[in-house]
């Protein structure tokens, strides 16, 4: 990490935390955060996931980037791909404030955002004009006061999906009432058909995966793996959120909200190993949640993920983590003398 960069980090965690996200959109829009530049690459990090071309696996998580503001410089933070959003069919304002919380001697953080957007229109411009570049999702998601959230994803899909790389089912945001309910096996097979309706009337085939909670039973995520083996889903990103709050000591730590950072890793990376031995490695597995350092994402692939996503480790450590995270896999696969697919679900039974 720069000096620059980290005298900006002490800067903005003096000041609350979502004003302190609002003003890192800003600088990036305005040229004023230090960028990479070009990801890190090399034969050993390419990839081809869901038929898309990444330079390396490790990408930035939905939630960031929530109304594609900063995609062409996000494009240059040295990441392998992106995902903004979730964007929802209508403009919403999201939960009251204050929303989101830093739980700094945990390495973690807690929002209860409640998918604040401009609106899948706003978005969808902003992604079609983005510049060539590393593939970018949108995370799609529903209204709060829908009548018919099934239909939102849709919606949100036909409006500005055709821009996106690839999109995201996000059944398991807990700061929307009811959604994750939508991750019953019933259920979500019902909203993909919808979905899957939906891609296939697009001028363009763009890629569908369902985002899920890391809090479901073994069952629950049997039964999910079924569902998207069966809709014959592009990818499963696994995982949100979580509602836990097992040793956490912060003084946040009774906020109402999802909970991210490094205290999520454990029961993320299980349901990952899980996901891998349920489907067989017939789908495609990204891994989130708790990703701090290179060994996180060493641990990640080898349960299962074919690509990463970061984001609470960006604010405690900075744009320059994606770099770092990418070229220290470079290393340790030379090292190791092993591929990426070879890596790729090679641990996953010390997890479950």
């Amino acid at each position: 990490m720069s000096l620059l960069e980290s005298l900006g980090l002490k800067a903005l965690h003096r000041l609350d935390p979502e004003r302190a996200h609002d003003l890192s959109i800003r600088a990036l829009e305005r040229g004023l955060a230090p960028l990479h530049g070009a990801p890190v690459t090399s034969d050993r990090l390419r990839l081809s996931l869901a038929g898309m071309d990444l330079p390396n696996p490790i990408g930035l998580a939905a939630g960031y980037d929530k109304n594609g503001r900063v995609i062409a410089p996000l494009m240059r933070a040295g990441f392998g791909f992106l995902e903004v959003g979730a964007a929802t069919p209508r403009p919403q304002p999201g939960n009251p404030k204050p929303r989101l919380f830093r739980l700094t001697q945990d390495q973690a953080i807690i929002n209860r955002f409640g998918f604040n957007n401009e609106g899948a229109e706003a978005v969808g411009r902003r992604l079609a004009a983005r510049p060539e570049g590393i593939p970018v999702g949108l995370n799609l998601g529903a209204n709060k006061d829908s009548a018919d959230r099934a239909e939102d994803f849709a919606q949100v899909l036909i409006r500005a999906g055709a821009s996106a790389d690839f999109v995201t089912v996000n059944v398991s945001s807990p700061n929307t009432e009811k959604l994750r309910d939508l991750q019953g096996a019933d259920a979500l097979a019902a909203l993909l058909d919808r979905v899957l309706a939906a891609r296939d009337s697009l001028p363009v085939r763009v890629p569908v995966f369902v985002k899920i909670a890391p809090d479901l039973t073994d069952p629950e995520i049997a039964q999910i793996a079924a569902v998207a083996r069966n809709a014959r889903l592009d990818g499963i990103i696994a995982t949100n959120t979580t509602l836990s709050r097992d040793g956490i000591t912060g003084p946040h730590a009774a906020e109402a909200g999802g909970l991210s950072g490094r205290p999520l890793f454990r029961r993320s990376t299980r349901v990952l190993a899980l996901l891998h031995r349920e489907t067989q490695g017939s789908i495609p597995l990204i891994g989130v949640g708790g990703i701090s350092d290179p060994q996180d994402v060493w641990d990640k692939l080898a349960a299962g993920a074919s690509a990463v996503q970061i984001y609470s480790a960006m604010i405690y450590q900075g744009l320059s983590v994606a770099p770092r995270l990418a070229q220290a896999l470079d290393e340790r696969l030379a090292r190791d003398r092993i591929s990426l697919p070879e890596l790729t679900g090679s641990d996953a039974a010390r997890w479950i």
